[in-house]
C-alpha cells in the first residue's frame, strides 16, 4: 500500500463534496438535529454559531476520511471506480463509524434520532467521497 500515491485533487474534491452535503443535510434537518441534541441552538457550535472552528474541524476530518478511502480502494477492491469507492465508503461506515457512534451515543444517553441524523449524514459523506474519488481515480491500483 503506497500511502502518498493518491490523487490529491480527488481527495480535495471529495472533501468539498461532502462539506456541501453537510450544508444541505443539516439545513434540511436542523430543527430535528437541535432537538435531538437536547441543547438550545445558542449552546451549539460555539459562540452561538459564530465560530468557524466546527467547520474547520469538519473539513480536516473529512479530508482525512477521503484520504483513507483513496488509500483503501485499490487493495480492497482491485480497481478505482465509483462503485468500488461507494463500497469502501459504506464498509468503513458500517464497520467503524456507525458502530463507534452507537457505542458512544448509548453511553452518553443521546437520542436515537441524533444517532440516525448524524449516522445518516456520515454514511452519505463516505459513500459520496468514495464515488467522487472513484470518478477521479483516487489511487494507483496495486499490482
Amino acid at each position: 500500500m503506497e500511502h502518498f500515491n493518491v490523487n490529491w485533487l480527488a481527495i480535495v474534491l471529495a472533501t468539498i463534496s461532502s462539506m456541501a452535503l453537510g450544508m444541505i443535510w443539516y439545513m434540511a434537518l436542523s430543527k430535528y438535529w437541535i432537538k435531538a441534541t437536547g441543547k438550545r441552538e445558542d449552546d451549539l457550535m460555539g459562540s452561538g454559531g459564530r465560530s468557524p472552528s466546527p467547520f474547520v474541524f469538519a473539513a480536516v476530518c473529512q479530508f482525512i476520511m477521503a484520504y483513507f478511502i483513496a488509500v483503501l480502494i485499490p487493495p480492497l477492491m482491485g480497481s478505482v471506480d465509483p462503485y468500488s469507492g461507494a463500497v469502501v465508503g459504506a464498509s468503513m461506515w458500517a464497520g467503524v463509524v456507525i458502530t463507534a457512534m452507537v457505542l458512544n451515543h448509548r453511553y452518553q444517553s443521546m437520542s436515537w434520532k441524533l444517532t440516525l441524523i448524524d449516522g445518516g449524514y456520515l454514511l452519505g459523506v463516505l459513500v459520496l467521497q468514495g464515488i467522487v474519488i472513484g470518478l477521479f481515480g483516487g489511487a494507483v491500483s496495486v499490482s
